[in-house]
């Protein structure tokens, strides 16, 4: 039990790490955030709505409670992050589209190794 607390402690920070960082260099529109942003081909108004996702994901994701909007905060990172390297890999960034797959791992590791408290109940439906 205490192991996948720790576990589940270190890929959660790492996931909110990284989106939050990132999260936060698209809210405010960071010269590095929009230049890879035109790289991939999106427009200026698209880091707006990165910012807020990833943000709002990272406090879901942190805050205790909230079985339910966890398990949508989780849903909705895995899109942000899958399609990022789909982002990537069309854009023709090479090996680079495969780097957010590490995020992905951590993401799917902390979200199997989550306590009971913070699950929905199996009788639950979304």
């Amino acid at each position: 039990m205490k192991r996948n607390a720790i576990i589940y402690w270190i890929t959660t920070i790492f996931v909110a790490l990284i989106m939050g960082i990132s999260g936060g260099m698209a809210f405010v529109h960071s010269e590095v955030f929009m230049k890879a942003l035109a790289q991939l081909g999106y427009p200026k108004y698209f880091s707006n709505i990165l910012g807020w996702g990833k943000l709002i994901g990272v406090a879901a994701l942190l805050a205790p409670g909230m079985p339910r909007l966890k398990e949508w905060a989780y849903a909705g990172l895995t899109i942000t992050v899958v399609s990022a390297v789909y982002s990537h890999f069309s854009s023709g960034s090479g090996l680079l589209a495969l780097e957010p797959l590490i995020t992905l791992a951590a993401l799917a590791i902390s979200y199997f190794t989550r306590a009971g408290a913070r699950r929905l109940p199996d009788s639950v439906t979304l």
